[in-house]
C-alpha cells in the first residue's frame, strides 16, 4: 500500500532549495505547466505516473517554509524535499544518502526560557517524518546506494541559515542533536508539512563534508549528488503509481 495516496487534484510536492536539484525531474515531466501563487512559482506535472508540483524554493528556512506553504495551498498531499547536503555523521562520505528520521532547527535557542536546544516555543524539539513515506524513501536510497557504490542511512536533517564550513561546528552539531548531515531548508518544511499534518520526507545526498573544504567539496559535487537525489525520488514516484 502507498503511503501516500496522490491524484491529480492532490499531487505530490517535490521541492529542491537550487533549480538543479530539480531541472532533471521538471525535464523528465510530462505536461508541465507552470502556475504560482504570489512571488512563488512551480510546475504541476506528471512523472513516472505520478502527478506532482515541482518547485526551487531558494536558499534558506524562509524561503522553504514560504514556497511549502504556496504548495499545500496548491493541494499537495505530501511533500519530499529532495537536494544535497554536508556529511556530519563521521562515517559519512560524499555522494552517500541520508533520508530523514526527522529535522531539527539547528540555529534556534530558547534555552534560556527551559525549551530544548533547537526546540521552537510551541512545537516538538524535532519534527519527526511520516514513518510510512520515511520506510518507503529509505527502501529506495537503499537501492540505490547499493547501486552506486554508497551508502544510505535514515538520521536527523540538522537545518540552519548558516552554510557550515567548519570542523568545529561539524563536531558540535553532532554532538548536541546526534546530527547525520546538515541543511538549510528541510527543519522548515517539516514545520510546515507537521502544522497542516501533510506526510513528508527529506532525501539528502552528501555533496561536501561540511568541514573546512565544505566550499570547495560542495561546488565540485553538487551535480553528481543532487543527481543521486533524483534518483530515490524517481525510484519512489514509481512505488506510488
Amino acid at each position: 500500500m502507498s503511503p501516500v495516496r496522490v491524484t491529480v487534484e492532490r499531487p505530490l510536492a517535490v521541492i529542491g532549495a537550487m533549480e538543479e536539484e530539480v531541472a532533471p525531474l521538471r525535464g523528465a515531466a510530462i505536461d508541465a505547466v507552470e502556475e504560482g501563487q504570489g512571488p512563488y512559482r512551480w510546475h504541476r506535472a506528471t512523472l513516472d505516473g505520478v502527478p506532482l508540483l515541482l518547485a526551487a524554493c531558494g536558499i534558506g528556512k524562509v524561503n522553504a517554509a514560504a514556497l511549502t506553504q504556496a504548495l499545500l495551498g496548491g493541494g499537495a498531499a505530501a511533500v519530499i524535499f529532495t537536494g544535497v547536503a554536508g556529511g556530519v555523521d563521521p562515517g559519512l562520505r560524499v555522494g552517500d544518502l541520508v533520508v530523514a528520521r526527522d529535522a531539527v532547527q539547528h540555529d534556534v535557542d530558547v534555552t534560556a526560557l527551559g525549551y530544548d536546544e533547537g526546540q521552537v516555543p510551541g512545537e516538538p524539539a524535532v519534527w519527526a517524518a511520516d514513518p510510512e513515506l520515511r520506510d518507503l524513501v529509505a527502501g529506495v536510497a537503499a537501492e540505490v546506494a547499493g547501486a552506486e557504490g554508497v551508502r544510505a542511512i535514515v538520521g536527523r536533517v540538522a537545518s540552519g541559515d548558516t552554510f557550515v564550513a567548519d570542523p568545529r561546528r561539524v563536531a558540535d552539531l553532532r554532538r548536541r542533536f546526534a546530527a547525520s548531515c546538515a541543511e538549510m531548508e528541510g527543519a522548515a518544511v517539516a514545520q510546515v508539512c507537521a502544522r497542516w499534518a501533510v506526510p513528508w520526507s527529506i532525501v539528502r545526498s552528501v555533496s561536501d563534508t561540511a568541514d573546512h573544504d565544505a566550499s570547495v567539496d560542495f561546488r565540485a559535487f553538487t551535480e553528481v549528488a543532487a543527481r543521486r537525489a533524483v534518483a530515490v525520488v524517481r525510484g519512489t514516484l514509481r512505488h506510488l503509481a
